[in-house]
């Protein structure tokens, strides 16, 4: 058991990053008090069901009350009302800090309301999945997974270190930069390569020539894989698209221009074109591999279901 990072945590809203958050806390020791607030009275009573902290709360500002560290975990959209909302209850000495995969438009929205004395250094995990809500949480969730910190000017070295010591006990790899570098880079490696996905289930889902009981049925690995990041959740995904506007439409025109390139090499039957960018594009992935970011196990680490013995066909086996 670690010995406590902060004596109380304050986890507002309870998904897939907060609800894994309260896991690593409660089963590493990394906090005295855990304080969950959301307004859904089903979800709250769930995480209660689910024993993710120590204290419960439908409103955000009886959470943070003597909270050393206040996590949002939130869609973006909403930073600025919940942090109006506990900004006067907020402790003296507190980080305060998000998991929000935007971040210039999340310290514009925070900052103004945010009283003197507190250290805010806003935060991304990368590390995610398709699940959401208090169920979805688990403990491994950040293994091995880069966790970005972006602090706004003259924030005290010494909070930024607590904050990244907390990740690490987390199990993530730290790394500081700036707030508009962060959205630059996770518009390409994460915000354009959603949108895509979102709009190639839709495209398939609205072909007329093709009905949508044979795009179920006949789904080949790469489309499947393009419905698992589709699945995700719809009003994070809207408010991320909405707050890094600027940053993915600049990934989208480049998206736009190496798609047209493509689409020249394929109409007038240029195969050494189209052989060098895939070799390029599998060197790539063999990087993310060797950095420990995926596996190259067959079928991207999957394993197919066990079959049980108990519900086949015939006698049971020993």
């Amino acid at each position: 058991m670690t010995e406590p990072l902060f004596g109380k945590v304050a986890l507002i809203g309870i998904g897939l990053i907060g609800s894994s958050i309260a896991i690593n806390i409660r089963d590493r020791g990394l906090a005295g008090e855990v304080a969950i607030s959301t307004r859904s009275r089903e979800t709250l009573e769930r995480a209660e069901e689910l024993r993710l902290g120590t204290s419960y709360h439908r409103e955000a500002s009886d959470a943070v009350r003597d909270a050393d560290l206040v996590i949002l975990s939130i869609p973006v959209g909403a930073s600025g009302a919940v942090t109006r909302e506990i900004a006067s209850a907020l402790k003296p000495g507190a980080i305060v800090s998000d998991v929000g995969s935007v971040k210039g438009s999340v310290i514009e929205q925070m900052l103004p309301h945010l009283p003197a004395g507190v250290h805010f250094i806003p935060a991304h995990p990368l590390a995610g999945t398709e699940q959401s809500g208090p169920d979805a949480g688990f403990l491994e969730l950040f293994e091995n997974r880069w966790s970005i910190l972006t602090p706004v000017s003259d924030t005290d070295p010494e909070a930024v270190a607590r904050l990244t010591a907390f990740w690490e006990a987390l199990g993530s790899k730290v790394e500081v930069m700036t707030p508009e570098h962060h959205d630059l880079v996770l518009a390409i490696v994460s915000h354009v390569p959603h949108l895509i996905a979102y709009n190639i289930v839709g495209t398939a889902a609205d072909l007329e020539t093709v009905t949508q009981s044979e795009v179920v049925k006949f789904s080949a690995s790469g489309f499947r894989d393009f419905t698992r990041i589709a699945a995700s959740d719809p009003t994070m995904w809207r408010d991320v698209f909405l707050h890094n506007r600027d940053a993915v439409l600049e990934m989208l025109a480049r998206f736009s221009e190496d798609l047209a390139t493509l689409q020249r090499a394929i109409r007038w039957g240029d195969g050494d074109a189209l052989h060098a960018l895939f070799t390029r594009t599998r060197a790539i992935r063999r990087s993310i591999v060797e950095a420990g970011q995926d596996t190259a196990a067959p079928n991207f680490g999957r394993q197919p279901p066990r079959k049980d013995p108990w519900n086949e066909p015939g006698e049971p086996k020993a």
